[in-house]
């Protein structure tokens, strides 16, 4: 029990910690997606080109950080008209270049991580957008786009069909501080909220059990730390499969990341990691429901691929910037909640999300949130044309 306890009160430590972060981050990008209308930039998605995928780049890190509410987003797109590499380059944009994950990188591990973060996405896209010319073929994308059509529904597909964006004439500010600008904002950030509570919930569990059950031994010992040179290899080859078997998505990966960091997995291997969000098992269940199983397998083959290579080309352009870090004293904390500076935040951003919680409950929010279950998969009940 003693154990049992120390995991929860490092996770619910570590959770105070980042909470402020978190607020701050999906506010933020529930503004965003308030002002800019997702169908207007649709049109410009339908080839690889690269203003195509520049577009879908965009677009993703205004959008959700929610994994799986990017790959139901994705499949929206898909269906109407966008390109599959584009669609692609959507979901890694929107998991892992956007606000709140930035953040909570800075805030646990470091500006350096975060600055690695948005190096690797771009590198990532870039990859991914060269072995889908070299290696998908028409065929496939034929099928994929069969399947997609085909209605089956999967988690997020309701919160895929959310479109609250304000995009009336006036000034960014005037439309931002309308009666409809800030219902919009405040159903966005309640609804992302729902989306994904229980990913960053598991992700501390889970951060807290390692962090307190595992030896630091084991994990020096998985990620070869003796022998720099093949940690080096093995950590972004390594890094995804964590990602995979640990079910931990978009948010939630970050302080499952802190943990690995200060256990020894390389720099790069990190970044891979993180990327990962987007072939976790119940993620590749819904590619294959979603494109079927030949264009999940291959979905998975590419994302791992360029996930592992972006995570070594980060690791040699940090290394060769002399920007790699050594300390391995990441934020996994186990102290008690004090009143300093996170607390004050807290508060302060709390005061906020109830505000917007307040907003969201006044304006007709509880019955769709009822509705769509406040889970992923409750978000099937609403329809399947991702509208």
């Amino acid at each position: 029990m003693d154990q049992v306890g120390k995991a929860l009160t490092i996770a619910a430590t570590m959770g105070w910690t980042i909470l402020w972060a978190l607020i701050l981050g999906f506010a933020l990008s529930a503004v965003v997606q308030a002002v800019v209308r997702r169908q207007a930039v649709t049109a410009v998605l339908g080839d690889d080109s690269p203003k195509a995928l520049a577009a879908a780049t965009g677009l993703g890190m205004a959008s959700s950080s929610c994994s799986y509410a990017a790959v139901a987003l994705a499949r929206s797109l898909f269906r109407k008209g966008a390109s599959f590499t584009a669609a692609m380059a959507f979901e890694i944009a929107s998991t892992n270049l956007v606000l709140e994950l930035g953040i909570l990188l800075a805030l646990l591990m470091g500006w350096r991580f975060t600055a690695a973060e948005f190096a690797g996405g771009p590198i990532m896209i870039v990859l991914l957008a060269v072995l889908f010319r070299l290696f998908l073929r028409r065929r496939l994308v034929e099928e994929a786009r069969e399947q997609a059509d085909r209605g089956v529904s999967g988690s997020m597909e309701g919160h895929a069909a959310m479109d609250m964006s304000v995009t009336g004439p006036g000034s960014f500010w005037r439309r931002l501080t309308s009666a409809r600008g800030f219902t919009a904002v405040s159903h966005i950030f309640v609804m992302e909220w729902a989306a994904i509570w229980r990913d960053i919930a598991a992700g501390l569990l889970i951060t807290g059990a390692l962090a307190a059950w595992v030896p630091a031994g084991f994990w020096q010992g998985f990620f070869l730390t003796g022998h720099p040179m093949l940690a080096a290899l093995w950590g972004p080859l390594v890094g995804p499969l964590v990602a995979i078997v640990s079910f931990v998505c978009s948010v939630g990966n970050v302080p499952l990341a802190a943990v690995l960091w200060n256990g020894g997995i390389s720099f790069g291997g990190v970044v891979a990691f993180i990327f990962a969000d987007l072939i976790i098992l119940p993620i590749l269940n819904i590619y294959r429901k979603y494109y079927g199983w030949r264009t999940a397998a291959f979905v998975f083959g590419a994302f791992y691929l360029t996930m592992a290579a972006a995570g070594y080309l980060v690791e040699l352009l940090f290394w060769a910037l002399r920007l790699t870090p050594h300390a391995r004293s990441a934020r996994v904390v186990e102290a008690h909640i004090a009143w300093d500076y996170t607390t004050w935040l807290n508060l302060a951003f709390l005061a906020l999300a109830a505000v917007l919680a307040a907003r969201f409950a006044a304006t007709g929010g509880l019955p769709m949130l009822a509705m769509m279950g406040g889970t992923p998969g409750g978000h099937d009940r609403h329809g399947d044309d991702g509208r």
